[in-house]
């Protein structure tokens, strides 16, 4: 069997390209790296893409009268973000994200700022409808590079069991 991740301490695995059902464990971290800068483009693109006419986020001269006083990262680039980073030891195999929740942001991201994340398994049982299948739930954590948390949420996935997954 490929090492689908490297374990850096006990319970606390890095970088792997998708797990089935069987390789998750109640409590296991994934630090997903590697990190990513996020630059004024980055930004201004998103918000433009999402039709998000807030000018928080694309007016520096507004932002500046703000509380932040400077603009903001849109929250929806960074949660879309995040979620990519997650996605090698999450849901690289998975066949549906059931459900998002308890999303949280608990404090800005900036222009230059760099961020992180790790996902933590909270839970996982065998689905009671597909044999083949099974439902995993783990907690998210956005962290920039100083470890401020801006961002935590919990998603589902549907995930194969192994000898059922698409392993092309």
């Amino acid at each position: 069997m490929v090492a689908i991740a490297k374990e850096v301490a006990p319970g606390r695995w890095r970088a792997g390209a998708g797990r089935c059902f069987e390789d998750f464990a109640l409590g296991d971290v994934y630090e997903h790296r590697p990190g990513r800068t996020i630059s004024e483009a980055d930004n201004t693109w998103f918000t433009l893409l999402t039709m998000n006419q807030h000018p928080v986020h694309f007016d520096a001269a507004y932002a500046a009268h703000s509380e932040f006083g400077r603009p903001l990262v849109n929250s929806c680039l960074t949660l879309s973000i995040v979620a990519g980073m997650s996605v090698a030891d999450v849901s690289q195999k998975a066949i549906a994200n059931l459900g998002w929740t308890d999303i949280r942001l608990p404090a800005p991201v900036f222009i230059g700022d760099t961020i992180y994340a790790e996902s933590e398994v909270l839970s996982k049982r065998e689905s009671a409808s597909r044999p083949t299948q099974g439902i995993v739930t783990v907690r998210t954590t956005g962290k920039k590079a100083d470890g401020t948390i801006f961002m935590t949420y919990q998603r589902t996935v549907l995930v194969p069991k192994r000898g059922h997954e698409i392993d092309v």
